[in-house]
């Protein structure tokens, strides 16, 4: 492989790879993070591969030092954007536009290196030296690349112990937890029968004492009852007794009866009249000449009550407005001129098959939203007061008075 192929696959490579990191969503978050390191890992093997085999051979020509300081600055700022990305959430609404200026910066690099870099390399060493560098080179990346394959093996190799490991432990716990939960059923099944032979020789003690408890109950029942029933039988005589000893004996003739007493008095319309004055309070007795009239009026009283009047509601919906910015974007084009050589002198390699493979590319816009608060819409009640006047009509009773000596009529009113 000639060393311009060399230089040239890296480019490349990582064309391919911002491409495909620029598809993404921000909800592809594992998919950046696998495409971004492996860009990563790319771009600073380029960049090695330059300052380990190219810097120290164009160190050594006078005219090629301001090169190398530019070359220099190059790498720097492109390791310290990797930094800033690695360090950068991967979904990040930034994310894609910090990749797009990386690309930018790693672009106007390629293209250096290929107008200045190269060049210069070729024209400082023989076909020899060059052929050297590229074993180097090759070597190199041979050697990151079986790295890179024994670091992938060490972490399968890790992974697969962690995961039978994990195994083992799960396997393990969960054997503990079935023996613990084995002797918990046995201890409660032996409690449970321990507490089913402890009620069931408490119900049979509960059954005796009931059976012992009923009958005494119902022993004391039947003495209480023929008790009762001797008392009220023995009351019942000495009442019938007491009865025929006091009442008086009759004579069988009205007017004697009279005369003793022994005929029952008969509730007169005097006793009725005196028994309604005795139980009649002393506050409402009125004189005998006087009678007494109420006269009523009614009152206007005013309640308040809460009623409906209507409700208010406030939605909130969504909207979709067109907008639109205008965005600068960056076209690049491949561009071939043939043009006659300043000399006729061969510098680098001649009569030997040579492609070159120059990416095209366009910049295209990458759209994120953001969210931002742009207005508060409050509600709440305010409560005012106002006067309202309230009328209707209300009844009052009069009396109409009529002398008797005149025969005049008069009328007279109670108002509050």
């Amino acid at each position: 492989m000639t060393l311009r192929a060399l230089m040239l696959a890296g480019p490349a490579k990582a064309a391919e790879l911002f491409t495909r990191l620029a598809d993404t969503t921000d909800t592809a978050v594992k998919t950046r993070e696998r495409v971004f390191a492996e860009l990563k890992a790319g771009l600073e093997q380029h960049v090695d591969l330059e300052e380990r085999h190219l810097f120290p051979i164009l160190r050594k020509q006078p005219d090629t030092k301001d090169l190398i300081a530019a070359a220099i600055r190059d790498n720097k700022d492109l390791r310290a954007k990797l930094a800033e990305l690695e360090a950068l959430p991967k979904n990040d609404e930034t994310f894609l536009g910090k990749v797009a200026d990386l690309e930018k910066t790693f672009r106007q690099h390629a293209r250096d290196d290929k107008r200045e870099l190269l060049p210069a390399v070729q024209a400082a060493l023989s076909e020899e030296q060059v052929q050297g560098v590229v074993e180097k080179m090759e070597t190199s990346l041979a050697d990151a690349e079986q790295a890179r394959l024994d670091q992938a093996e060490q972490k399968r190799v890790a992974a697969r112990h962690e995961r039978e490991g994990r195994e083992q432990a799960e396997a393990q716990a969960q054997q503990e937890q079935d023996a613990k939960q084995e002797r918990h059923a046995a201890a409660r099944r032996a409690k449970e029968a321990t507490r089913a032979a402890i009620e069931a020789e408490a119900r049979v003690a509960d059954l005796a004492t009931q059976e012992a408890a009923k009958q005494t109950h119902d022993a004391a029942r039947a003495v209480t009852v023929a008790a009762q029933r001797i008392t009220e039988r023995a009351v019942e005589g000495v009442e019938r007794t007491a009865a025929v000893a006091s009442a008086p004996q009759k004579t069988g003739v009205f007017f004697w009866d009279m005369m003793l007493g022994l005929s029952a008095a008969q509730p007169g319309r005097a006793a009725g009249t005196r028994e309604a004055s005795r139980s009649a309070p002393v506050s409402q007795r009125a004189p005998a000449n006087e009678e007494m009239i109420q006269l009523a009026e009614e009152v206007l009283v005013v309640g308040k009550r809460t009623v409906n009047t209507g409700t208010t509601r406030v939605r909130r919906y969504v909207v979709e407005t067109p907008v639109e910015q205008q965005v600068t974007l960056v076209r690049e084009r491949v561009v071939v001129e043939r043009r006659r050589p300043a000399t006729n002198k061969v510098t680098g390699e001649a009569f030997t098959e040579l492609t070159v493979e120059i990416v095209e590319t366009d910049e295209v816009p990458v759209i994120a939203k953001s969210v931002q608060l742009r207005e508060e819409v409050v509600i709440r009640t305010e409560r005012t007061e106002h006067v309202e006047t309230v009328r209707d009509t209300v009844r009052q009773d009069e009396v109409e008075i009529e002398q008797a000596n005149t025969r005049q009529p008069a009328r007279a009113g109670v108002r509050g």
